[in-house]
């Protein structure tokens, strides 16, 4: 049968990707995005690669753009079989120097954007007896590096919501993806929020010096679909201190302090011991 995917933020990056990866199945894929130009050139690629792109205009920030995605999919295809709650802002910035602006405008994105997503989304499911969110959240949300606060509380919210909804949707036959990721190639600094001197160009070195690809993600949320995995987690080393933070947190909390106090002394700031 052929799959139903709509996509967040699917005009660039790795929603780009995710889309691509589902089109190369003939799947018919909409893409969610802000950006109508890039949205439409996406849309050809989409169909170019074997599916069925569709491009549709959908801010995260209003629940009624998520309704009426929803209406319009049931309408153009009867219904949808994957939700990728993918949209996403960055920032960095310490607890005093964050302001309040900035931790709205990012839980209004990250959070409250999957929350609308999963609202909108969950009674179609319902009705249909299926369906999958997949949820993007990040290595930050399991983490918690210093300097990146109200990121970090963004997507372990992310965590949270995805936790939660696949023990409550678990028995209608929805199945919930929570993926975490570190660095890798994509635009997540084009957009970034921080009064840190140069911290978009050390981000941007992490993101190029990765071994991991924003298509190797998308490939990894493909299988975690297909195999009704909840977890994804895409890098070897951040998942070995996933597994440290589990098992030996009295380790995992001394190294995170002296990478703590290198970021602070490195930013300027200053760490106690």
């Amino acid at each position: 049968m052929t799959q139903r995917v709509f996509i967040t933020g699917g005009a660039s990056g790795l929603g780009r990707a995710i889309a691509l990866r589902y089109a190369k199945e003939g799947a018919k894929v909409c893409i969610g995005d802000i950006n109508p130009e890039q949205g439409v050139a996406v849309e050809a690629e989409l169909n170019n690669a074997g599916g069925e792109g569709y491009f549709v205009e959908c801010d995260v920030r209003r629940l009624s753009d998520f309704e009426k995605v929803r209406d319009d999919l049931v309408q153009k295809w009867g219904g949808v079989d994957v939700v990728v709650n993918n949209a996403g802002v960055a920032s960095a910035g310490s607890i005093e120097d964050t302001t309040m602006a900035d931790w709205e405008w990012i839980l209004d994105i990250n959070v409250l954007g999957v929350v609308r997503g999963c609202k909108a989304f969950t009674p179609l499911f319902k009705e249909q007896g299926s369906g999958a969110f997949v949820n993007v959240a990040s290595m930050a949300g399991l983490m918690l590096a210093p300097l990146m606060d109200s990121y970090n509380v963004s997507k372990a919210g992310v965590i949270a919501l995805s936790e939660t909804l696949s023990q409550e949707l678990r028995d209608a036959g929805i199945h919930v993806s929570c993926v975490c990721p570190a660095f890798f190639q994509t635009n997540l600094t084009s957009t970034m929020r921080s009064d840190i001197p140069g911290i978009q160009q050390n981000v941007n070195k992490l993101m190029k010096r990765s071994s991991i690809t924003a298509e190797d993600v998308a490939e990894d949320i493909f299988r975690s679909v297909k195999d009704k995995d909840f977890w994804v987690l895409p890098h070897a080393k951040e998942r070995r201190m996933w597994v440290l933070k589990r098992h030996a947190p009295w380790a995992f909390d001394w190294l995170m302090h002296q990478e703590t106090k290198r970021w602070m002394s490195k930013m300027g700031g200053k760490a106690k011991a």
